[in-house]
């Protein structure tokens, strides 16, 4: 695909996230988007794309930093809760309460017994959601070694994007192993019904961006576009169902 192909599928989907908001707003939908994914996975870029044109008043992106020590008190979940979306609006959640899998797990930040008790009460947590009417969509945005490093190496260099440097990104290498064994544990444990997990190779940043607008489209419930969107490439997007039943691998 060429660039100039590129932006005009881009802008031809993001016409359509448009009308499926004038939808949502007009049917009181309530959407909630989760991304998850390893360092540089390309979680930013995918939500600025989706957030792009639509109304500021109806989309929220939340990427909470660290709790501070009220919050640790706090049950796991209550941080997250408070915003979850009302009637017509969408909220995006930049990293979510899947941290206590991950990052919490790998890092030390959290203790054995709480990453437990997070894994066995999120699935009633969210079929909680989906009872309460909140489109739920789970995306865990995966990346390779080698391109991770690629784009690690790219943050550290360019002088733009030094607001996206962390310190947790000196170790994402170093730990790789680690964070795949806790992703492998959270996806097995946290994929059900009412809160399934879909997959995204992004290792092609445009390919996956182009698919993951695909992929929130088809699964709003909207009802058929003008826009005529196809289904989104089986081979970039694809179920947690397909990893589980041998046909489909995530990077190790």
């Amino acid at each position: 695909m060429t660039e100039d192909e590129y932006e005009a599928e881009l802008a031809r989907l993001q016409g359509a996230l448009v009308d499926a908001q004038i939808w949502a707003v007009a049917e009181g939908k309530k959407i909630c988007l989760v991304f998850e994914g390893r360092d540089s996975a390309g979680k930013d870029g995918a939500i600025k794309r989706i957030t792009e044109h639509l109304s500021v008043r109806q989309t929220r992106v939340i990427a909470l930093p660290k709790p501070s020590d009220r919050e640790k008190s706090q049950w796991w979940f209550q941080r997250y809760a408070e915003h979850l979306p009302a009637a017509g609006e969408w909220v995006i959640f930049n990293r979510s309460w899947y941290n206590r899998a991950g990052v919490e797990k790998v890092m030390g930040f959290s203790t054995p017994q709480e990453q437990e008790i997070f894994l066995r009460d999120v699935t009633p947590f969210e079929t909680m959601l989906d009872d309460a009417g909140i489109i739920l969509i789970k995306l865990w945005l995966d990346i390779s070694k080698k391109e991770q490093k690629e784009r690690l190496d790219d943050r550290r260099s360019d002088p733009l994007k030094r607001l996206k440097v962390s310190p947790l990104d000196a170790v994402a290498q170093e730990k790789w192993d680690a964070y795949s064994a806790a992703r492998d544990e959270m996806l097995r444990r946290s994929h059900h019904a009412g809160g399934p997990w879909t997959c995204v190779k992004t290792d092609k940043k445009k390919d996956a961006r182009l698919n993951i607008i695909r992929h929130v489209l088809h699964n709003l419930g909207c009802p058929a576009y003008s826009h005529d969107v196809p289904a989104p490439d089986a081979n970039i997007v694809f179920g947690y169902d397909r990893v589980i039943a041998g046909e489909r691998e995530l990077f190790s």
